[in-house]
């Protein structure tokens, strides 16, 4: 239940307990009671206390009350109740519970229904375990996408951005995004400004009777709406006019500004943020979506060995009965072409190989998805830890990383050195650098194939030697610089 905040009115401490054990630390989590009495029994806890009369609207908005905020109200029997939930609502409050601690508490939750039809109501029963933090994950997901389907839904054209040479992840993403829009592929355009073209993914579009078009910036600037999916409007460094909504499951990116954005960069894949959209607003997912959302995340994941959480388990459950096994089956095939083969190839001859690092340059590949693809394939090297494999396509520089997660982030080495250059970013284990040549070479002072490769070992080796030194000096107490503790 990632980026959800919870205030809770309470009257007793065994509620305010019982709230703490099940939401914290997978939410945000204040709470408001009645008196100073109560509030300083939670003095030293890790949640925000606050005192306050919950039955006055200006209270709720000091406590930074918002639409997308779960407010659980706790029943204690009082004729306040109406009050209360009055007050909530006023401040903006969209996602009321009221918890009832007595059976009789649930006559009077179903009473106030016939005023308040879109509160819900919870036993203490209810409370335990992860059925609410569920409920309460998948409420804020509902407003969230009706709030997006709303705005988009009077745009004549609306356009489904994907990032270059798309992959699954970024594909089925915009087909199901289209499907929670309900519009066609008249009235939605799934687009990216560099077309498919690893043998896969041309294979997936063709099995499923896809069709992403290839739009120029000045075609881009023509539709009424743009929403990005499995990549952030920085990939498109002054190229869009505007991002209405935002979907992704990499890191967050700062510089731009979109009505409506989710990003989750603890998740598998996109296609795992879409399922869960889906699944918060009841909509049906056709065979076709599905088969193309659930080889998304069994690809974006290797199959869950590669950076996954609960939430894809879990989309990937629901997705399963709902797909076609056999389609995914053929789309998968045989990744090994002659053609990858001989980069395969060149990377090993050109290739070194230095404290469990693997790195090489191929030279200048007629496709970028040989880089990822040859990165992939030395990762599975023995004794490799970390595969960096660059190359160079219309004089763009290009470099993917992969590592085993045992060691320092992919994500941040690539930052480090390329970020104020280019384009950079990814994960623990995966990341990408896209810089133009020119700057490669001014920022690094070489072009010629070995020691280009040369220069990337340089880097890689610094970034890791530079984390274990840290490590070293974290544990060693000679180094240590906080000043000592005062003993009273």
């Amino acid at each position: 239940m990632p980026g959800v905040r919870c205030l809770a009115v309470c009257h007793t401490e065994l509620v305010v307990r019982l709230l703490e054990a099940v939401l914290t630390p997978s939410a945000e989590f204040d709470v408001l009671v009645e008196g100073p009495a109560l509030a300083r029994r939670f003095d030293h806890s890790s949640f925000g206390v606050r005192v306050g009369d919950a039955t006055r609207v200006d209270t709720f908005v000091k406590a930074d009350l918002t639409p997308g905020t779960c407010v659980i109200i706790e029943d204690n029997g009082r004729r306040s109740l109406r009050r209360v939930v009055q007050a909530a609502r006023a401040a903006g409050g969209t996602l009321i519970w009221v918890l009832g601690t007595t059976p009789e508490d649930s006559k009077r939750a179903d009473a106030l229904k016939s005023t308040f039809p879109e509160i819900n109501s919870l036993t203490l029963a209810e409370l335990t375990g992860p059925p609410l933090q569920l409920e309460l994950g998948r409420s804020v997901d509902r407003q969230r996408v009706q709030q997006y389907q709303r705005y988009l839904s009077d745009a004549d054209r609306v356009l489904i951005l994907l990032h270059n040479d798309p992959d699954p992840d970024a594909i089925a993403s915009g087909l199901s995004l289209r499907n929670l829009l309900r519009r066609t592929r008249q009235t939605a355009i799934i687009g990216c400004m560099y077309g498919v073209t690893r043998p896969e993914n041309l294979r997936m579009l063709k099995l499923l009777d896809l069709q992403i078009e290839v739009l120029t910036a000045e075609q881009i600037k023509g539709f009424d709406r743009i929403a990005l999916v499995d990549v952030q409007p920085h990939y498109f460094p002054g190229l869009l006019p505007h991002a209405d909504l935002v979907i992704d499951h990499h890191p967050e990116q700062t510089g731009y500004n979109a009505v409506f954005k989710d990003i989750r960069p603890h998740y598998g894949s996109t296609s795992t943020i879409l399922t869960e959209h889906m699944r918060a607003v009841d909509i049906d997912i056709s065979e076709r979506t599905a088969t193309a959302m659930l080889y998304a995340i069994k690809s974006d994941t290797l199959f869950f060995n590669r950076q996954a959480n609960r939430a894809d388990l879990d989309a990937f459950s629901y997705l399963y009965p709902l797909a076609d096994a056999t389609m995914i089956r053929k789309m998968e095939g045989s990744e090994i072409t002659a053609e990858r083969l001989d980069f395969v190839i060149k990377a090993w001859q050109h290739g070194r190989m230095v404290e469990h690092v693997f790195c090489a340059f191929i030279g200048e590949p007629s496709r970028e998805d040989f880089i990822p693809y040859v990165a992939d394939f030395y990762l599975q090297l023995e004794n490799v830890q970390w595969s960096v494999i660059s190359g160079v396509v219309n004089d763009t520089f290009v470099v993917s990383v992969r590592n085993l997660g045992y060691s320092r982030n992919a994500g941040d080495f690539v930052r480090r050195w390329f970020n104020d250059i280019g384009s950079a970013g990814g994960h623990r284990t995966m990341a990408k650098a896209v810089v133009p040549l020119e700057a490669f070479q001014q920022k690094f002072g070489t072009y010629e194939g070995s020691r280009i490769n040369q220069r990337m070992l340089e880097l890689v080796l610094a970034f890791l030697h530079e984390y274990d030194k840290a490590s070293k000096d974290a544990k060693d107490p000679a180094k240590d610089t906080r000043p000592p503790r005062q003993l009273v």
